[in-house]
Formats: C-alpha cells, sequence, structure tokens
C-alpha cells in the first residue's frame, strides 16, 4: 500500500480488468537422434538451437549424407526427418544430438599429448566423420615498413628477406613484448633509421587465410587472420576451441588448439611444415588433413543420463525447452530390438514427464506386417503418445545421375512427416482438429500397402495408418493415441487439454503468493472463463452456450480450510472437448411414393 506522508497530488495507476492468458504454441518440435556432426546433448556449455529451415539444419548438423557405424553406411533418418518436417508445414525445430561412441577428428602438428604445453593440434568442433575434411592455410604477404613495423602487435610475424652478392635469404621475425624482433635462434632485426623504409631488401607481414572444408560438405572461409592475440582477427581466437560467441560456437567446423608455450614462430613452423607448397615471395601454402573423426556406433540402449550424446541426456535437455509440444526420435526404431524398445520407453517417459505439455509421435519398426504392428502395440500403453504405420516411400534426395549405387528410393519412418503434419494442421486449422485425413506431401507410396481390412484390425487398437485412396493421395488415416483409456482416445483431445493446462499453467503464475481470498479468487475464474470463452467462440470447445461449453469454480466449494492453512488455492475448470468424426454415419432406406408425398 503507498503511503501519503506530505500534501499534494498522487497520481496512481491501476488495473480494472483481470489479467489475460495466451494460448502457448502447440508446434514446437524437437528430434532426438545421430546426426553428422552438431552440439551433443549435456556437454557443459551447449544449448539447444531452434532451426526455422532446413538450411539452419545443414548449417548445425550436417546434411543429408549417411552415417557410418563403424564399417556400415546407415541412413541419417534425423536429417531426412527434418527435411520432410519443413517440407510438410513445420516451422520450428530443435534437434538434441545422440552419438554412442562418436569421436573427433584432428591432425596433431606438434607435441605429444593434449596437456602437453608444446602442441599444436588441428581438432573438429564436434565429433563425427563430417570432421575428416582439410584445414588449408595460406599465407597472406603484405609489405611492411619500420612505421608499421613500430606499430605492429606484440606476437605479430614478419619475413624479412636479405641479399648477398646472388644469394637471397628469407628469416622470419616475431615481434617481442620489448618492441625488439626476433628470429627463432633469438637473433634481433636491425631496424632502419627511415620510418619509411623496410628492414634488408624486403619485409613483410605475414598473416593468413584459412579455408576449412568438412567431409563432404561446405567450406568456410576465414580472411585476414593474424598470428598476434592483439590482431584483431588471431588464429587463436578466430579458431578457438571454445569460441565466446554462439554462432561460432555452432558455425565452426574446425578449432586449432595452440599450447601455452608455443610461440608465434613455432606455431607457423607447425603449420608451415615439410608439406608446405609455393614459394616464399608469394606466400606458401599447406593443406592439413584430419583423419580418426568416427560417428559411433547404434546405440545398445537409451544410455546413461549424464553421458554426453545419449538418448536419456538428450531427452533431459529437452526439458528446458517449455515451448516444445511434440518430440519424436526418428529412426530409433531401426536399431536391434534392445535399443529401439529401450529408446521407445524413454520417449514415452518423456512425454510423461510432470509439466512437461507434450505428446510423442512414435514410429513402427521398417518391414512390418499388420500382425507384427499389433505385437509391438501391445507393449505399451500411454495417453501422451501416438503410433504410425508404416513407413513411407520417397524419392531419395542424395540421388544423382550416373551414381547408380544410389537407391533411387528410400524408406523412411513416419515420424518426421507427421511432426510436420501436426504442426501444419494446428496452423491451417486448430489444435482442437485431428491432425488426420492430411495428406502426406512427400509420399511416393508406402512401404506396406494397408487396405480397409488391415485398417479395422490396427485401428481399434490405437495404430494410426497411412494409407494411399485413388483420386485422393496418401493420406494420415488415424488420430488415436497409444492409450487403453477411452477418455483419451484421441490424439487432438490430448494435444487441446497440453495446450489449454500450459496456457493456464503460464498464464497464472501470477497468482502465486497473492493473498488466497475471495478477490484473488474472482480474478482467477474471470481470467480463466475470459480465455476459455475465447476458445469457445473460435469454435475449440462444444457447446451451444458458455454453460454447455465450459465452466470455472474457484471458491469456498473448492477449498477446505485446510487448503486455505496450506496456501492452496483450487480452481476446478471442465471443458467440452471436440471429438473427430472418425466414423461418418449415412443410413439410407427406401422410402414409398405416395399422395401425401
Amino acid at each position: 500500500m503507498p503511503e501519503y506522508l506530505a500534501p499534494g497530488v498522487y497520481v496512481e495507476e491501476t488495473s480494472f480488468r483481470a489479467k489475460s492468458i495466451e494460448g502457448v504454441g502447440t508446434s514446437t518440435t524437437a528430434f532426438v537422434g545421430p546426426t553428422r556432426k552438431g552440439p551433443l546433448a549435456v556437454r557443459e556449455g551447449e544449448t539447444l538451437e531452434l532451426l526455422t529451415s532446413f538450411a539452419d539444419f545443414v548449417r548445425i548438423y550436417g546434411g543429408l549424407d549417411d552415417l557410418a557405424f563403424g564399417s556400415t553406411a546407415v541412413t541419417n533418418h534425423v536429417a531426412l526427418a527434418a527435411l520432410n518436417y519443413f517440407g510438410e508445414g513445420g516451422s520450428r525445430l530443435y534437434v538434441a544430438r545422440v552419438a554412442s561412441g562418436a569421436a573427433r577428428a584432428f591432425n596433431r602438428l606438434r607435441g605429444t599429448g593434449d596437456t602437453d604445453s608444446e602442441r599444436v593440434v588441428v581438432r573438429a568442433r564436434f565429433e563425427g566423420t563430417a570432421g575428416n575434411g582439410t584445414v588449408t592455410f595460406r599465407e597472406i604477404l603484405a609489405p611492411a615498413v619500420l612505421r608499421s613495423l613500430n606499430a605492429a602487435p606484440t606476437g605479430t610475424l614478419i619475413r624479412v628477406a636479405a641479399t648477398a652478392g646472388n644469394v637471397t635469404t628469407r628469416t622470419l621475425y616475431e615481434k617481442a613484448a620489448n618492441g625488439s624482433w626476433l628470429a627463432g635462434d633469438a637473433t634481433a632485426l636491425t631496424l632502419p633509421t627511415d620510418e619509411n623504409a623496410s628492414p634488408g631488401s624486403a619485409a613483410d607481414f605475414i598473416t593468413l587465410a584459412v579455408i576449412a572444408q568438412e567431409n563432404g560438405g561446405d567450406a568456410v572461409v576465414y580472411d585476414d587472420v593474424g598470428f598476434a592475440t592483439g590482431h584483431p582477427r588471431a588464429i587463436r581466437a578466430v579458431l578457438n576451441p571454445n569460441p565466446g560467441q554462439r554462432a561460432d560456437a555452432v558455425g565452426n567446423l574446425f578449432a586449432i588448439e595452440v599450447g601455452a608455450t608455443v610461440s608465434n614462430l613455432e606455431l607457423h613452423g607447425a603449420i608451415f611444415g615439410s608439406s608446405a607448397t609455393g614459394d616464399e615471395d608469394t606466400g606458401r601454402s599447406s593443406s592439413i588433413t584430419l583423419t580418426s573423426g568416427t560417428d559411433g556406433s547404434e546405440p545398445a540402449n537409451a544410455g546413461d543420463p549424464t553421458a554426453d550424446g545419449s538418448y536419456l541426456a538428450a531427452f533431459a535437455q529437452l526439458l528446458s525447452h517449455e515451448d516444445i509440444s511434440i518430440v519424436a526420435a526418428p529412426g530409433h526404431s531401426s536399431f536391434g530390438s534392445t535399443a529401439y524398445q529401450a529408446i521407445q520407453r524413454a520417449l514415452i517417459q518423456h512425454a510423461e514427464s510432470p509439466r512437461a505439455y507434450r505428446i510423442a509421435v512414435l514410429d513402427t519398426p521398417p518391414d512390418q506386417t499388420p500382425s507384427e504392428v499389433r505385437t509391438e502395440r501391445a507393449r505399451i500403453d500411454t495417453t501422451r503418445a501416438a503410433l504410425y504405420y508404416p513407413w513411407v516411400t520417397i524419392a531419395n534426395p542424395l540421388a544423382r545421375p550416373g551414381r547408380e549405387n544410389v537407391r533411387r528410393e528410400i524408406n523412411l519412418p513416419p515420424s518426421g512427416f507427421l511432426c510436420g503434419i501436426y504442426a501444419r494442421n494446428d496452423v491451417q486449422r486448430s489444435v482442437s482438429k485431428a491432425p488426420a485425413n492430411e495428406v502426406v506431401r512427400s509420399a511416393l507410396r508406402f512401404e506396406f500397402d494397408v487396405n480397409f481390412a488391415n485398417n479395422q484390425l490396427l485401428n481399434p487398437l490405437g495404430v494410426n495408418c497411412l494409407r494411399y485412396f485413388p483420386g485422393r493421395g496418401y493420406r494420415v488415416w488415424g488420430a488415436r493415441t497409444a492409450s487403453s483409456d477411452p477418455e483419451w482416445k484421441y490424439v487432438n483431445v490430448r494435444r487441446y487439454f497440453n495446450y489449454l493446462e500450459a496456457s493456464i499453467d503460464r498464464g497464472t503464475q501470477w497468482a502465486v503468493f497473492e493473498n488466497n481470498g475471495e478477490r484473488l479468487w474472482a480474478n482467477i475464474r474471470e481470467t480463466i472463463e475470459s480465455f476459455l470463452y475465447n476458445e469457445w467462440i473460435s469454435g475449440n470447445l462444444l457447446g451451444s452456450s458458455t454453460k454447455e461449453a465450459y465452466f470455472v469454480r474457484c471458491d469456498r466449494s473448492t477449498m477446505t480450510q485446510n487448503d486455505l492453512d496450506n496456501g492452496r488455492l483450487i480452481c476446478l475448470i471442465g471443458v467440452a472437448a471436440l471429438k473427430p468424426a472418425e466414423f461418418v454415419i449415412f443410413r439410407i432406406g427406401q422410402k414409398t411414393a405416395d399422395n401425401r408425398s
């Protein structure tokens, strides 16, 4: 309460209306699984990046090329799922990368170990075979005179040419902290007295152009890279293993690790060793190849939640992102049965986490018959997931003319497509509308041709089928959760309640620690009723009047004195959710014509 201690006019702001609730987003999706590169879950300092296009995915997590689990090429399901997610209408995607036993590529130019103060190592920023690329360093020479030498920062390198008779020698010098220029043997450079003169017959500053080319991917070029730490684009900063800016942390392909006692002359010598090519007068070039990068192996289970790159660590990382409402693990159903079932359980448990407000999109394993799918469905029972069958056949985006070893078509798990269809349905219609009878835009066909009889077998079990209809294309023909509870039979009901619960949860945080009395109860009622009224007039609730569509109770009838004494405010909310018209029935009979017709 304000204090009025001195006479005067006091103007105060107040509110005469209840606070409003803003509906949360429902189409933000998260994928969990292996990719060609990118940050791993759990690792300190790593966070998830929000992707709004497939180009964003390629920049951070690599392209569509197959993964290598040992000597076996494995389809890059997460990348293909991201491609089809955006193709089906999705617009916001997080990816939590998984890598079981993956290693980073590197090339040790100097030193013996990672703790060696004399080491120089060029290393890929992320684990994976994508790091088995090349880093090319090119010397860029610029004339140096006394004036510019004096202004150069400590650690700058120059090359000085001295001619005696017909013999020209070229020596590298590094600027010391006291301003002198020292060669590798500590010999000091004799400077001219004329500030416009050059030492020796010629002197050149040495900077670098660095071209980083990942394996099978794009190249990144860094121009005007200097050796001195005071240079605005110092090599230790530009290729820092732990860059300060997030854009560099996810965008840089490679890093250089330089030991604490390595001088810039020694760093230059390590980079431009015996393999350097070119002329010292025009600048040499050194191409360094990185090896030993691996994609790891197929996971044996969901992994350790504290281990970098495990499925459980990835799911745990997603919990801190409250805007996620759809989650999937594309490709996990292609693993061995033990790993597949463990990851599927972890995915369901993640969706069932308290206050997660999200649904899991599940895949069946590939090459399954309807009977096998029925067995798979029998193993799970959850209101927070939906199971889809069969896999989708699309044109392989990696196929090229003349590459006969690349399949022209490829079968993919349906979760990537369905997550995009969920998002498209939410934007074009509403989260209250079932994401079914929607076209799968990218499909050439389905792995198994589900007919009406198969659909009759699987639909009552809660298996959502993808079917082909002549003249209507390839469509999602099911909208049920993988639950035995008839109250939560439909996907749209589950997702709509997730939306309501999350919106009310996040829109009423202001009420915490307010005085628990009639005024607060009235504000809560008005806030929630206004939100539900807007849902009703938008056509998301059943009923011809607000009394039929919803009710909100928050008074002494919903709270006991014990609740009040223990600081509990209890509000009872009921809504009439819309169920999909899953079975459209027209009853037709014969009518006898007479004169009363």
